[in-house]
């Protein structure tokens, strides 16, 4: 989870190959309205966001009875993250941290993504960073923070 631009769909690909579980891309859930929201420069509301979040929370459900799922997601709100989670039994939330500037950088520097990179700062200011979960600094490299998630997520046997 983390704001757009932040490396989600990266690290989060990566992850789940390293894993061997599937991968699961929040933005491929979006409605055609939403993205046309925020390819125009228009930041979602959290009634734009409820369906798209209970679709999720359904994937996620399906995907934890079988093999487990990597989801790559926003959730910058709290409300969000209970959303997403609402009747899963076991997940890990990661957080992918970063600055503005380094993201704004990013998200400027990429290609064929309907975000807006103007949106940003409202990503900013919707973030409640959680009180749990693992934090990492997206100053590392993908496979160094994949690496840091796995060596945290070990379950000793």
């Amino acid at each position: 989870m983390g704001v757009s631009g932040c490396g989600k769909t990266t690290v989060g690909k990566l992850l789940a190959s390293k894993a061997g579980i599937p991968f699961v891309d929040a933005d491929a859930f979006h409605p055609k309205e939403n993205i046309q929201k925020m390819t125009n420069g228009i930041a979602l509301t959290d009634i734009d966001r409820k369906p798209w979040l209970e679709n999720l929370n359904r994937e996620l459900q399906q995907k934890s009875q079988t093999t487990g799922a990597v989801l790559a997601c926003s959730a910058l709100k709290e409300t969000y993250r209970t959303m997403l989670s609402k009747d899963i039994e076991s997940l890990q939330w990661i957080y992918l941290k970063g600055d503005y500037e380094l993201i704004q950088k990013r998200m400027q520097q990429r290609v064929q993504h309907f975000m807006d990179v103007n949106l940003l700062q409202s990503q900013f200011d919707t973030l409640e960073e959680p009180t749990y979960g693992i934090h990492l600094s997206i100053n590392n490299s993908p496979i160094k923070i994949v690496t840091q998630i796995l060596n945290k997520t070990a379950q000793p046997s």
